[in-house]
């Protein structure tokens, strides 16, 4: 489609939007509904399911990179409330301010809360149905695999460093975070905030 031009009162030449320009906002909200709609009708199984999802729709359409997402997840779980929440309100803001955010939330949500309300009573009913279980063991599968594609995704950022030292506290500190939190159960936001303010010690000493 052509690039539409404009001419100022005073009958100079017609210019085009400067480069580097953001879209207009219209176009932005209607992306964020599209990507998070997606999100929303194709995440199935939880949170951790979604994260996948989100994540592959906001690193194509360039509205974060893989280490901004990755902070924003990590940011995210040391907050209170669901995670697909906090990332589709974060990512809605960051495109299209306040109403990004809320476009975004919608388009995550509404989805999800028209089906069950739709059907509410056929999941009562064929919860225990053997079809629907079949049904959900192979969903589970599918599930872990997508969540270790989003580890490994994050892993390089997350534990490559400025040279040996960094590289190797980066690495105790994330080997002591998953001991901490499969053996002794410590809380995954308690288990944040604590890798944060090692980071901020481990800095000021390099």
């Amino acid at each position: 489609m052509a690039t539409r031009l404009t001419t100022d009162p005073a009958g100079r030449a017609p210019t085009s939007p400067p480069p580097g320009a953001p879209p207009p906002l219209a176009r932005r909200l209607r992306d964020l509904a599209l990507a998070f709609g997606k999100v929303g009708v194709f995440g199935f199984g939880g949170g951790p399911a979604f994260i996948p999802l989100i994540e592959r729709e906001v690193l194509q359409r360039g509205w974060l990179t893989r280490e901004g997402f990755l902070d924003a997840f990590a940011f995210g779980n040391a907050l209170p409330g669901p995670i697909t929440t906090k990332l589709a309100g974060f990512v809605g803001y960051r495109v299209a301010g306040w109403p990004g955010a809320a476009v975004a939330l919608l388009a995550l949500t509404l989805p999800t809360i028209l089906a069950m309300v739709a059907l509410a009573a056929l999941f009562a009913r064929a919860h225990d149905l053997p079809l629907l279980e079949r049904f959900l063991a192979g969903l589970r599968p599918v599930v872990i695999a997508l969540l270790v594609l989003v580890v490994l995704g994050f892993a390089p950022a997350a534990l490559r460093g400025a040279d040996r030292y960094e590289r190797a506290w980066r690495w105790a500190l994330a080997l002591g975070a998953f001991a901490l939190a499969a053996l002794a159960d410590v809380h995954p936001a308690l288990l944040i905030v604590a890798g944060g303010f090692v980071g901020l010690v481990v800095a000021r000493r390099t």
